[in-house]
């Protein structure tokens, strides 16, 4: 058996998705459900006996002790995190209570677990901990892509928190031997994403004839990773990774911003054009930039893909069409996931910038 944190989010939930289709080893799947958190995404798994969900946090120290006690997985993949720029500027605590509070306390727990191994299992065992490249800080135009060497130089309290797991991940790894692996990857896109991103935050106001709100000058430029090839990738690292490495994995699709709109008001001119027979591009508006909005961001994959032989399957014309495409033949999920909660998110984070 594995353990997966936070299997219910959307990058979680492709994984657990993506597992299951090539495996029959069991997972536990330990999810809090705040808002991000949606079974929905998991439906098609039903009544599957293989996977054993438990609503819970990772910050509860005991539940998470005797889930490891009980079911003595021989890995944990770690995606539990609060994910959103946006939301970190508004309410930060939260991301230092999960990112940082919450890693810390599985850290302790796995700790304890694994020092109770015999041998064999100790060395089989691994911990891969989800990370993200924002954890790098800001490229300038023409600087070389992120390597796993670069410095650390966070500038988000999202990215900050994320930086100070990563740290505790490898302080475990350094300081007790725990057999980790870190995985730092570009933005993520794909279905069962959260309708606050800006992808599928793009494909839902088009369809409802709102704003397509671009922040600044939308050249903000970001490395894009259709979510199946990072579960493809993630999985390669668990079982064929060197134990205590970073393994920085990309969709060597570097974009600005207001490329991606366009991309996506294309297609759905074609897939689901408008009534009135004009383009979705006119839909869009430039509104304030958030605070400290990173530049540029990009990924150098090439350590993973000559120790590992990986390489992203999709390009992005392909992955973005599969995107668009399942959005439109998914309604219902969206409409389940655009709570109350969500909307007035929206509002607070928008309001007053157009």
């Amino acid at each position: 058996m594995i353990l997966v944190t936070g299997g219910a989010g959307f990058i979680g939930a492709n994984f657990v998705l993506d597992w299951f289709a090539q495996s029959d080893e069991a997972m536990m799947n330990l999810d809090a459900l705040t808002y991000a958190g949606n079974l929905q995404s998991l439906a098609s798994l039903g009544a599957d006996k293989r996977h054993i969900f438990v609503q819970g946090n990772i910050g509860d120290s005991t539940l998470v002790a005797d889930l490891l006690a009980q079911n003595r997985p021989r890995s944990i993949i770690h995606f539990a995190a609060e994910s959103h720029v946006d939301r970190s500027i508004h309410s930060p605590e939260d991301f230092i209570q999960t990112n940082i509070m919450g890693t810390f306390r599985l850290l302790e727990a796995v700790r304890v677990y694994w020092g109770g191994l015999n041998s064999e299992a100790k060395q089989r065992f691994r911990f891969l901990h989800v990370s993200t490249d924002e954890v790098y800080g800001s490229l300038a135009k023409d600087e070389p892509a992120f390597s796993e060497t670069r410095r650390y130089e966070p500038n988000s309290p999202y990215s900050a928190s994320k930086a100070a797991s990563d740290h505790l991940v490898r302080a475990y790894h350094h300081t007790y031997g725990l057999p980790v692996l870190t995985t730092n990857c570009s933005n993520n896109y794909g279905p069962y994403h959260f309708p606050e991103k800006l992808i599928p935050l793009m494909i839902m106001n088009a369809l409802a004839g709102k704003p397509l709100p671009v922040y600044g000058d939308g050249q903000q430029i970001r490395d894009w990773l259709y979510v199946k090839d990072h579960c493809s990738a993630i999985r390669l690292v668990l079982e064929a990774g060197r134990v205590g490495e970073v393994y920085n994995i990309g969709g060597c699709n570097e974009k600005p911003n207001i490329e991606i709109v366009q991309t996506v008001c294309a297609l759905l001119d074609e897939l689901r054009p408008r009534i009135d027979g004009k383009s979705y591009r006119e839909q869009i508006a430039y509104v304030t930039d958030r605070p400290g909005h990173d530049r540029r961001y990009a990924i150098d994959a090439s350590k993973i893909e000559h120790e590992l032989g990986w390489k992203p399957a999709e390009t992005f014309e392909t992955g973005i069409r599969k995107t668009v495409q399942w959005y439109l033949d998914n309604q219902g999920w969206v409409s389940n996931v655009q709570s109350g909660a969500y909307r007035t998110w929206v509002e607070k984070n928008y309001q007053g910038r157009g």
